[in-house]
């Protein structure tokens, strides 16, 4: 099998948009994509020119002219680009963590009389953790779902959980561990068959593969943007409600701030929600916090989703070619079947552990899961076939140290 990853590289029409990220020149191989992802270097001099342009120069004009309604604007870009939802239904702000907590006690407070919430054990600690606070604070009962390590949530699992008792289920459409990818749309027409809602964590797919909300009919949605956005760390999160539950009125986010009031500057005694998405912004938008991530929607209008999974598919497909060639002793715990994997795979072995921190003094970066998983995440914009190459022999090489 010829696995040169020269010609895969020459033959990329994604090639170019590389050296728009710092650092892609260096000999550091980064496998890392999937928790953070490098700047790009259009965003140094985008933040440059806002403390001495837009923060400097306009100073307190700037929320009238662009500020206030950044976080509603750039979350319908972002919507159209890479949700596949119409606009008035995405907001960036907060943390993962806060919009979790807000869209779940949303949706439960929308459901009085259903005592249950559904989610998965293995899904990512702070969805189960925002679950389990909820349910202690309205008690609720959480059915817990045990999945496949290599899977994730399939829809025969939810069936067989779901009822008359389910307020919200939640999900993410691409499992942190294994990067198994949910059939969201089934999975959501199952939860809606038992009269409740489903929430859909993003964090792992959003950039990466291609999300449609509105088809699909999710309810909600929350996903961060440090990932395959690459906002940068800390960037904030973006928080998705369909436009339905907005105009019937069934949706009100629990944590009110001034900034997601009808009348923000009226400053008056009594909270009313704004209408619309709006009412999911609590307090003052992080607008610094949302330069680079305008300049990565920037970059994925151009390129396009489809274009972006493609690379994505090929570059898992790659690594797990490399893989099977190179690394007998090693155990691959996520889907074979592209149309089931997300933009990373993990691969399992009891020594991952210390040979991830081998790894990372030679400046070769994948991250680490427990029990025993390496995790190769690649961003396809700004990962190479080449890097994944050296990765992948720098991991053979560690092993057998």
């Amino acid at each position: 099998m010829n696995l040169d990853p020269a010609p895969l590289d020459a033959a990329d029409p994604l090639a170019a948009h590389r050296d728009r990220f710092v650092g892609a020149e260096t000999p550091l191989v980064y496998l890392d994509g999937n928790s953070l992802g490098r700047p790009l270097r259009s965003t140094a001099e985008r933040i440059s020119g806002f403390v001495t342009g837009e923060w400097g120069g306009r100073l307190i004009r700037g929320w009238d002219e662009r500020w206030f309604e950044l976080p509603l604007a750039l979350g319908d870009r972002l919507a159209a680009v890479a949700l596949g939802a119409g606009p008035g239904q995405t907001a960036v702000a907060d943390s993962t963590t806060v919009l979790l907590y807000k869209l779940v006690r949303a949706a439960v407070a929308a459901h009085p009389g259903r005592t249950e919430v559904v989610i998965d054990r293995d899904n990512f600690p702070t969805d189960r953790y925002v679950v389990e606070g909820v349910a202690h604070e309205c008690g609720l009962t959480i059915r817990w779902l045990d999945v496949d390590p290599v899977g994730g949530v399939t829809p025969e699992a939810l069936a067989a959980e779901v009822g008359s008792a389910t307020a919200l289920v939640v999900v993410s459409h691409v499992a942190y561990k294994s990067g198994w990818m949910a059939d969201v749309e089934a999975l959501t027409r199952i939860t809606h068959d038992a009269g409740a809602w489903i929430l859909v964590d993003l964090c792992h797919s959003s950039g990466a593969v291609e999300v449609e909300l509105d088809a699909w009919q999710v309810d909600l949605a929350v996903g961060c943007t440090y990932k395959y956005l690459n906002g940068g760390p800390g960037s904030p999160a973006f928080g998705f409600v369909a436009r339905r539950h907005l105009e019937a009125g069934a949706f009100r986010q629990p944590v009110q701030g001034w900034m997601g009031a009808a009348d923000p500057f009226a400053m008056g005694p009594a909270y009313e929600p704004a209408p619309g998405i709006r009412q999911l912004i609590s307090g003052t938008p992080p607008v610094l916090g949302m330069l680079a991530l305008e300049d990565m929607v920037g970059l994925l209008e151009e390129v396009g989703i489809a274009a972006v999974r493609a690379k994505s598919v090929s570059l898992t497909s790659y690594a797990l070619d490399l893989v099977d060639r190179d690394l007998p002793e090693v155990e691959v715990v996520s889907p074979r079947d592209p149309a089931l994997r997300g933009g990373h795979v993990t691969l399992a072995h009891p020594r991952m552990r210390e040979v991830t921190a081998a790894l990372w003094e030679r400046d070769v970066l994948p991250d680490f899961r427990n029990p025993d998983g390496l995790r190769i995440g690649l961003s396809p914009l700004s990962t190479s076939f080449a890097e994944v190459a050296q990765g992948v022999a720098a991991i053979g090489e560690a092993l057998r140290r």
